[in-house]
Order: C-alpha cells, then sequence, then structure tokens
C-alpha cells in the first residue's frame, strides 16, 4: 500500500487525493493533507519536501478539534435526530448558540449566517438563546454553519434538551460566582474608599494612607476586572472585530477607563479620584441584573421548554425472541424506527407517535393540549409523543419519530413564533445599534464640554453617561412580552404558531367562524340513508366511502365508520372542493355531494334532497349520469363553548360573521342556536376568500377561525387565522394559531392576552424611551454619579423584563 507523500500515513485506495510536486502527481491520504500540501506549492515552498527530516503532521491534526467535530453532523444518520428534511434539498434544524448577552448578538448572528450562500433564513429567539435555521444541502452543510457562527465568537450545536439544561445551569452558576466574586471584593474595597471619602470630608487623611488604600484597592479590583467584568469585555471586543457597537461597548469602555484612569493615580501618587469602588459596584450591579433577567427570561419560556422535555430519553422495544416470545430491549428513544413495537407502562411518557396496538389505557393530554381530564385510548386509535399513560399499560407500533412528531411539529411553530420579529421589534433593533454609537460619541462630548469649562467631576460625568444608557431595555421591550404571552397561552391550548398574530389579534374587530367541525363539534354521524335507487343502504354507503375513502372532511369520516364493510375502490377520485366529489367505481363514473352540485353534474331532479335539507340536517346526494341512488342525512352538535364565545365578541362590540358551504337552513339552525346574525351560506371557496377580501377593503381586520380543507385559502387571506386542532393539515399549515384542545373559550383567553401584550410592549417601550430621555440629560448635567447610573441602568432591564412576566403571574379572565 502506497503512503502518504505529505505525513506518511498509508493511502486508502482509490483516493482521489492528489497534488503536482517537482513535476510528479503525489498521493495524499485526505482532504487535509491535500490541501496543506498544495499551500506550501502555491507558497513556492517545495523545498520543503527535499529538505525535511521527517514526515509533516498530518492534515486532520491541522484542523482545529472544533471544526473536525462539526463534520459528524453532516452524517444523515446523525442528522435523523435533529434535522427536519423539508424537501429533498431544504433542510431545518433547532441550534444553541451559547455566548447570546444582547440582542445585537442575535442581529449580529442572523446578519452574519444569511450572508452564507445555501442558507435560507435565520431566526434566532433572544429569551432561548435557540436558533431555527434552514439551508440548501446542494450549496452548504450544517458543519460549515456551525463553523461560520464559530467564526464571529459564539458556539453553537444541535439542540438538546438536557444540553440545554445543563449549559444553563453552567451560565447561572458562573453568573452567581461572578456576583459573589464582585460582591465580596466590592465590599473590601467600599470599606477603603468609604476611610478616604470620611478623612476627605473631615479634616483630611494622610497621602501615606491614601496611596496605601489605593493600592490595596487596586490588588483587590484586579479580579473583579479579570473574572466578574470579563463578560463585557469580551463582548464589547467580540462587537468591535465586526464593526458593530453593542450593548457592552458603553459598559467596557466606562469601565475601562475608570482602571485605567485609577491605574495612572495609583501609580503616580498623585491625590487625583480614583474609581475602585465605581468599578466594583458597576459590574456588581449589572451582574445582579443580568441574573434576574436570566431567570426570568428562562422563566418566560418555561412552557417551550416543558413541552421539549416531555419526550423521555429511554424506552422499552419489543423484539421476537427465537422463541417468538416478545423480548424486552432498553433503547434510546432517538433510536426508534417506524413500525418498532414499544411497551408503555402506566406513569411512563409516550416516546413518539404511534398507533395502540395492545391494550387501553387512559392518557394525560394536558401539557400539550391544555385539557385537564384524561381521554381513553385503545386498539386502533392514535397516541402522540410526549403524552403520560396513566392506567394500563400499552402497546404501540411507531409511526412518527424525531422531527415528525406531533409534539416536534408544535415545538417548530412555536419557535417560529417566538422567533418572528414583528416590525416594532426589528425599528427597536435598528434604533438601539445607532443609539450605542450615539452614546460613545455623546460621552466624548461631554467630557470635553465640562473639562474644558474647568469641572474636575468632568471623568466621573463622562463615565456616568457611558454607563447609564440602557439600549438594551428598547431591544427587550418586544420580545420578553411576545415569549412569555405565546408560552402563556401555549401551556392553556392555544398554540401561536407566527409572531405578528397576538399583536393583530388585539387590534381584530371582525371574527368569522366556519360551520362544521368549527361551531360544531365536527362529530358527524349518519343519521339517515334515503335508498333512491335500486342498491340497499349498506351498498350505498359502499360507493359513497369508496369515494371518501382519501378525504380528510368530516362528511367523509362520518360516510366511512357508517359504512363498516368497503370492498369497492375508486379511481380518478376529483375533489371539487366545498362541493362533491367524482370517481370511478368499476368503470362507471359516480357522484357523492351536495344537491345543488349533483344538479349540475348530471342535471338530475334533486328536489327529494332539496326537501330534506329545508329540516336543517345537512344532506349529501350519491348519483351516476343516470339515475340517484341516496340521499344521506349527517347531523352534527353544536360545540361546547360556541354560544358563551359568540356572545363574549358581540359584548366587546366585535362584528361576526358564519361563513359555510353547507345549505342556508342547516347554517340558520346553527346561526341561532349560538347568536350570530350574519349568515352567508351555500358559499364555495371562491366566495368565502371574495367576502373576507370585501370586508378588508373597507378596513376591518378579519380573524377566520376553520379546520377543512376548503377553508385554507381563507385562512391564507385573513389577517389573523385560527385553525381547530382536530382540522386537517393544510388548514393547520395556513393557520398563524391552532386551539390544541379545541375549546373555543381558549379564544377569548387569546384575545385578552393579546391586548395585554400589546400594552405591556408600549409600555415597556414607552419606559425604555422615557428612561433614557430623562437619564441621559442628567448624566450629561452631572446630576447622576456612577454607581447611580450602573443601578439605574440593570434596574431598566429588568424592569422591562418583570412587566413582561405579568402575563403569567396574571391569567386572562376567560
Amino acid at each position: 500500500m502506497s503512503t502518504c507523500f505529505h505525513c506518511g500515513l498509508p493511502v486508502p485506495e482509490n483516493s482521489p487525493f492528489t497534488v503536482i510536486i517537482d513535476h510528479k502527481p503525489r498521493e495524499m491520504c485526505c482532504a487535509g493533507c491535500q490541501a496543506v500540501a498544495q499551500a506550501i506549492v502555491d507558497s513556492g515552498l517545495d523545498n520543503f519536501y527535499r529538505f525535511r527530516t521527517e514526515n509533516a503532521p498530518t492534515g486532520r491534526e491541522l484542523v482545529p478539534e472544533f471544526l473536525q467535530q462539526t463534520t459528524v453532523y453532516d452524517n444523515p444518520h446523525i442528522q435523523q435526530r435533529f434535522v427536519r428534511n423539508e424537501t429533498e434539498f431544504e433542510c431545518e434544524a433547532a441550534l444553541i448558540l451559547e455566548g447570546i448577552t444582547c440582542a445585537a448578538c442575535v442581529w449580529l448572528n442572523e446578519r452574519h449566517l444569511r450572508g452564507l450562500k445555501g442558507v435560507l433564513s435565520v431566526q434566532v429567539n433572544y429569551a432561548t438563546h435557540r436558533a431555527r435555521i434552514r439551508w440548501d444541502k446542494r450549496e452548504i452543510q450544517l458543519s460549515r454553519i456551525l463553523q461560520a457562527v464559530s467564526e464571529i465568537g459564539y458556539l453553537a450545536h444541535p439542540y438538546d434538551p438536557q444540553r440545554q439544561q445543563a449549559l444553563l445551569d453552567q451560565e447561572r452558576k458562573q453568573h452567581l460566582r461572578r456576583i459573589g466574586l464582585a460582591g465580596v471584593l466590592g465590599m473590601q474595597i467600599m470599606m477603603f474608599s468609604l476611610a478616604i471619602y470620611a478623612g476627605d470630608w473631615s479634616t483630611g487623611i494622610d497621602p501615606e494612607f491614601r496611596h496605601l488604600f489605593n493600592w490595596i484597592n487596586l490588588i483587590l479590583t484586579i479580579p473583579i476586572l479579570l473574572y466578574s467584568a470579563q463578560p463585557f469585555f469580551k463582548s464589547a471586543v467580540r462587537d468591535l472585530k465586526h464593526k458593530q457597537a453593542g450593548m457592552d461597548v458603553p459598559v467596557a469602555v466606562g469601565i475601562g477607563l475608570a482602571f485605567l484612569g485609577s491605574v495612572w493615580t495609583t501609580f503616580s501618587g498623585t491625590e487625583s479620584h480614583v474609581y475602585y469602588d465605581s468599578i466594583a459596584m458597576f459590574t456588581f450591579f449589572l451582574l445582579t441584573g443580568r441574573y434576574f433577567e436570566l431567570i426570568a427570561r428562562q422563566r418566560s419560556a418555561h412552557a417551550a421548554e416543558s413541552l421539549v422535555q416531555m419526550v423521555p430519553t429511554m424506552a422499552t422495544r419489543l423484539d421476537h425472541s427465537d422463541n417468538g416470545e416478545w423480548l424486552e430491549t432498553q433503547v434510546l428513544v432517538a433510536d426508534l424506527q417506524p413500525q418498532d413495537i414499544v411497551l408503555i407502562r402506566p406513569g411512563e411518557s409516550i416516546p413518539a407517535d404511534g398507533q395502540v396496538i395492545a391494550g387501553c389505557s387512559s392518557i394525560d393530554e394536558s401539557l400539550l393540549t391544555g385539557e385537564s381530564y384524561p381521554v381513553t385510548r385503545q386498539l386502533g386509535q392514535s397516541v402522540i409523543a410526549g403524552t403520560v399513560n396513566i392506567d394500563n399499560p400499552l402497546q404501540i407500533q411507531v409511526e412518527k419519530i424525531g422531527q415528525d412528531t406531533v409534539l416536534s411539529h408544535i415545538l417548530r411553530l412555536l419557535e417560529r413564533a417566538q422567533s418572528e420579529k414583528p416590525a416594532l421589534t426589528q425599528l427597536a433593533d435598528r434604533v438601539a445599534s445607532w443609539f450605542v454609537l450615539a452614546v460613545l460619541l455623546l460621552a466624548v462630548g461631554v467630557s470635553a464640554f465640562w473639562w474644558l469649562h474647568g469641572n474636575p467631576e468632568w471623568f466621573d460625568i463622562a463615565l456616568a453617561v457611558l454607563v447609564v444608557t440602557c439600549p438594551c431595555a428598547l431591544s427587550l421591550a418586544t420580545p420578553t412580552a411576545m415569549t412569555t404571552a405565546t408560552s402563556t397561552l401555549t401551556r392553556a391550548g392555544l398554540l401561536i404558531t407566527r409572531g405578528n398574530a397576538l399583536e393583530t389579534l388585539a387590534q381584530a374587530n371582525h371574527f368569522i367562524f366556519d360551520k362544521t367541525g368549527t361551531l360544531t363539534a365536527g362529530r358527524l354521524q349518519v343519521a339517515k340513508v334515503h335508498c333512491l335507487g335500486e342498491q340497499s343502504e349498506a351498498e350505498c354507503l359502499n360507493y359513497a366511502a369508496a369515494l371518501e375513502r382519501q378525504s380528510e372532511h368530516p362528511i367523509a369520516r362520518a360516510i366511512i365508520t357508517a359504512a363498516s364493510n368497503v370492498n369497492l375502490s375508486a379511481e380518478a377520485v376529483q375533489n371539487t372542493t366545498g362541493s362533491g366529489l367524482q370517481g370511478t367505481i368499476q368503470g362507471q363514473i359516480w357522484w357523492l355531494g351536495t344537491p345543488s352540485f349533483i344538479n349540475e353534474q348530471t342535471q338530475l331532479n334533486v328536489s327529494a334532497a332539496e326537501k330534506l335539507q329545508r329540516n336543517g340536517d345537512t344532506v349529501v346526494v350519491l348519483a351516476t349520469q343516470q339515475q340517484l341512488y341516496a340521499a344521506i342525512v349527517l347531523v352534527d352538535e353544536v360545540r361546547e363553548g360556541a354560544a358563551e364565545l359568540v356572545s363574549a365578541l358581540l359584548q366587546q362590540g366585535h362584528r361576526v360573521s358564519l361563513l359555510t358551504g353547507d345549505h342556508l337552513a342547516a347554517a340558520q339552525r346553527l346561526a341561532q342556536a349560538v347568536g350570530i346574525q350574519a349568515v352567508h351560506a351555500d358559499l364555495k371557496p371562491d366566495d368565502k376568500l371574495a367576502f373576507v377580501q370585501a370586508r378588508q377593503k373597507v378596513g376591518d381586520v378579519v380573524v377566520m377561525v376553520g379546520d377543512g380543507v376548503n377553508d385554507a385559502p381563507v385562512l391564507a387571506q385573513a389577517q389573523v387565522s385560527v385553525a381547530m386542532g382536530g382540522g386537517t393539515q393544510v388548514a393547520r399549515a395556513s393557520a398563524d394559531m391552532i386551539l390544541l384542545s379545541e375549546q373555543l373559550s381558549l379564544l377569548i383567553t387569546g384575545i385578552k392576552t393579546a391586548q395585554r401584550t400589546l400594552n405591556i410592549i408600549r409600555q415597556n417601550m414607552a419606559w425604555a424611551i422615557g428612561y433614557n430621555i430623562l437619564a441621559l440629560p442628567a448624566a450629561a448635567l452631572g446630576f447622576i454619579a456612577p454607581w447611580m447610573a450602573a443601578i439605574g441602568m440593570s434596574f431598566s432591564s429588568l424592569l422591562v423584563v418583570l412587566n413582561a412576566l405579568r402575563l403569567l403571574d396574571r391569567k386572562a379572565k376567560k
């Protein structure tokens, strides 16, 4: 076997790596050696290979350890655990970002990653420090994205709940250690500083003692500067390297200048003022404020983290032994595959989406849907990952794993909502970045002004100006409130999937409801089959179920349930949304749909079916081109809470309308039951869309609530769309909010929470702007001492976060 010309290691068979050295192709063992050797040749250093005494280090050894580690995440098998394939080439993953200290860090990471070719979108959640990234794997690999983050001074790795919790614990403990050191040493510094101040206020202090105390304070301040204040300097250096004026730049400049000025005074032996006590207090108060902000951020995102931690790490897989018996094996949940059989004991969490194949038990879905009562799951029914088995052992067959589960989908929608930035937030971020630069210039101008006017406290004033400003409050004003609100509503069972949905919901004035599956329970049942031809009731249901087999509509589910034995199959099925179906069964074309649809397609007389409709029931007709075969009557019940919701909306002064493709009699009967006056029936999807567009043109802010396939276009058109949790996938994909528990009363909770969120955002913005408008002039005029400035800045950021937490502490009244 040949060896690598560069490092001497064996060269794998058919290695494609070669470099021309001394006019000859030389074999290389890997891409790393090839790159290094090519660089040596390109630099004109070929003599290196003639005069070397031993082999060079391998290319792998020259690659930093972190870069080697990131390439592991390009392995498709590894990616199955945390990467979701949106299309054949588009991928999406959640990452943890380490080193995020302020909103400027979020902005820098988003801007840097969006500049990479192949990265399609980047959203970073400041509250959770999680980034959701989509990329085209034809143009860029995940390892390159992770490396790009490290290039700007941060660290990224795939999101893992246990690892993030460990990082949060580590961050919290490190915060406490930094605060403790600053506090303990700061008290010693204050003791010696007070002695100096007391001497100045009375008869004076001997110069020898002043110099001694200054030296002692210098020694005590160095650990505070090197350890406790380290995050401020690291963040500032990172920002300046990328020509970015972050929130920590003025803090680091202020602390650094105060220390340098104090050191000069100490070494020169003059009696000028020193700032060791101010440095200790700056650091202590700023770190304390950030610690409480960290705790508040974790609390605001607690609901999302609770969802993540619902899925267990281990599962009991059942495998067939040689004698045909079940063999229990403990495996990692990440290693489960579709079709695996899993045993769920009472008290255990369900590890993956699947179907019950043995057993019957109660399942607690409260954390996922907000439902307070357990639901019964038995043979053939589906269960969701993260829910808890209560009563009896269950055997389930795994259907979806990892990023394909319902829980993962909910988490992606929640993260998207918390990461998306409303226009107000984007404006605040832009203002905050320029605001820092303006503060630096102002500090220079103010210090020059007071120095030229002979004010001996010019340096104190400059420090106060640098520290007192709080651009963080501007950038925190909206994200903290949005994260807290979405977490609160998720825990209640209302999932927010778009960042601007709450803001728009608070301003909505027109609520539009679909009928079936929204205001009704969506549990349609076949009440009667009127046979109009030669076939029996069972035969008619058999033909109807064959046509409906691929549909998700509640009518389809009801007919398929009623037809106990479906032994026919339909071909070339075409769905006319909102009207009916057409398909070929045994060579003959059949139709199933509303009486008007059947009349349009066949020109047959449907008066008998229309007569049944006048009773207010839902009627579908089965027919061929030649004759009618059956009129199927379906009934539904009004959804619990529908009348209370409509009443509450009307009391708040909102307009309420009912749009349905059902006939007028059925629509009016339901509208009368729930209290809706504006009823629009017999509408096709285009008609619903036109109605919403017409209301928007006259200034209405429309909220559409629906669940069916035919609701998807109008859900997408409305300013805010709400889908029922049991609705179809396409309806949920179009929605800004999802009622996971399908309790309509939660919509009132959502409206009140949205209104409170908007009020809190306005309060936070008003405070952030007002504080800076008042604090800056006061500091520039010398009314604020440096230690007071540190307290003011910390308090300003903390107040914004604590104000947002009121959304957790006091739930909106239903």
